[in-house]
């Protein structure tokens, strides 16, 4: 597998999107396009990928603005845990709460599960804390985790907005996430990246056990 990654804010909030797939097969997913279609597009045009997915690692409305306008450039079918349908169906009161123009989505096409495959090599991890629904996405061939608003640098997910609750986060990442090679860059929801060895061992809020 020739794995290619390209990570960048996007959106309103400034959401981390990555976009990342095999030059070998050139099939690839787009993750969390929160905004920005055409930096997405772009990237995705420069990678050379054909875009077999659109994953979400939740539903919180910064993670998914821009879903429905890639789905319609390149035909993927939309991915997200049904923990956060409610959330995907509350998009228009997020928009309301904080401040941004409301554009309708369409409905995920899939249901993601906890250890789920990836058709371009990775696979599906279930992390509920952030939002009952959060997933993460381990791609072993690459190193790498992309871990929405579940682990940060230093920190994690806020656990105050409605789903979250704060046992389920700590259970999450010191169970499922630092469970993982050590090695592996972890991309954050917002902001830079870490890995999983640093956050394991200087964590401020989830050390390893």
């Amino acid at each position: 597998m020739n794995f290619v990654r390209k990570s960048f804010p996007v959106g309103p909030l400034q959401c981390n999107c990555t976009v990342l797939g095999d030059t070998e097969t050139g099939l690839g997913y787009v993750i969390d396009p929160g905004g920005n279609p055409e930096r997405i597009m772009a990237a995705v045009d420069e990678l050379g990928l054909k875009i077999v997915g659109l994953l979400h690692t939740h539903a919180h409305l910064d993670h998914f603005l821009a879903a429905g306008e890639i789905r319609r450039q390149t035909g993927a079918p939309i991915f997200l845990h049904q923990g956060d349908k409610f959330l995907w169906d509350m998009l228009e009161q997020q928009c309301r709460m904080f401040g941004v123009p409301y554009t309708p989505q369409p409905d995920p096409d899939h249901w993601l599960e906890h250890e789920q495959p990836l058709e371009c090599g990775g696979q599906c991890i279930h992390t509920p804390g952030h939002t009952p629904g959060s997933s993460s996405f381990y791609f072993s061939d690459g190193q790498l985790l992309v871990a929405g608003d579940t682990l940060f640098l230093g920190s994690v997910g806020r656990t105050d907005l409605p789903g979250g609750d704060p046992r389920a986060i700590k259970t999450s990442i010191q169970q499922r996430l630092y469970a993982l090679d050590e090695a592996a860059t972890v991309v954050t929801g917002h902001g830079p990246s870490t890995t999983i060895g640093h956050e394991m061992r200087h964590n401020a809020f989830v050390r390893a056990q």
